[in-house]
């Protein structure tokens, strides 16, 4: 499961600083925790994006007034972990987030995934079902890489990672965003939209219908593939992929909290 830096320093602003998992291949697994009541809180964040982003911290700060215990971290070749990215695989990212929940979470988890996040959240939540009782998934991107990269690549950009192994992608983020043909092809052993996911605890998706990135429907059809009966979908007519604004994050907050009172009212 890795060794686990146990000390943990805060920032003069009281939010904490990384300590360090290490993976199986030595590398280094940046993460930042706050222990407290459960059921526990894990962040799992979007392609390219880090555990110091507007959403996470959001939560953060949520989870430090509320003594609620919340881990946040950095997958594979993201943020504060190391790691090459042209080597960075779905299967990868899944591993990450099974090494953060065995390793510095007990007792029940709510995972919340934001876009790529919420496709990793899901793949955890498959892998172990005793552990996650409930998700709740932002601007959700599961199959990402084959249903809203590789489906709408026209045949150059297809060529172009075939037969010479990748393709930088334009971002409004910020760098182009390389696509490797590794990414591409092994995400394929870990695709959910074509069939259902057997996932049962309660499940929670918050959806911009401006989100260019993610297009509502993916959402609702995610919706529709969950096994769970309870699923509710809240959408946004002006959101955006990022779903970022104070009214964003009031209602991240407010979905997260009450999937934990629904949570503790079962146990």
């Amino acid at each position: 499961m890795g060794a686990v830096r146990r000390k943990r320093q805060l920032t003069r602003k009281g939010s904490l600083m990384p300590e360090f998992l290490h993976r199986a291949d030595g590398s280094r697994l940046a993460y930042a925790r706050r222990t407290g009541k459960g059921p526990g809180i894990v962040w799992l964040g979007g392609l390219r994006s880090d555990m110091e982003g507007t959403k996470a911290l959001a939560l953060d700060a949520w989870a430090q007034r509320e003594g609620r215990a919340f881990v946040r971290f950095d997958y594979f070749a993201h943020g504060q972990s190391e790691g090459d990215w042209r080597a960075a695989r779905v299967g990868l990212w899944r591993e990450d987030a099974l090494q953060v929940i065995d390793a510095l979470t007990e007792g029940p988890q709510i995972l919340v995934g934001s876009s790529m996040g919420a496709w990793t959240a899901l793949l955890a939540a498959l892998a172990r079902p005793e552990r996650v009782a409930g998700l709740v998934l932002i601007a959700p991107a599961p199959d990402f890489t084959e249903k809203l990269m590789w489906e709408g690549f026209p045949d150059e950009v297809r060529a172009a990672i075939l037969t010479q192994g990748e393709w930088a992608q334009p971002s409004e983020y910020g760098d182009p965003l390389i696509i490797t043909r590794g990414l591409i092809e092994e995400a394929r052993q870990w695709l959910l939209m074509d069939t259902e996911i057997g996932f049962e605890g309660p499940v929670r998706i918050l959806q911009g219908m401006a989100d260019i990135d993610v297009p509502w429907q993916h959402a609702m059809a995610l919706a529709g593939k969950l096994t769970s009966g309870d699923v509710s979908v809240h959408v946004s007519k002006s959101g955006d992929h990022r779903l970022s604004t104070p009214a964003d994050l009031e209602k991240l907050v407010s979905s997260v909290e009450a999937l934990c009172r629904a949570v503790e009212s079962i146990g």
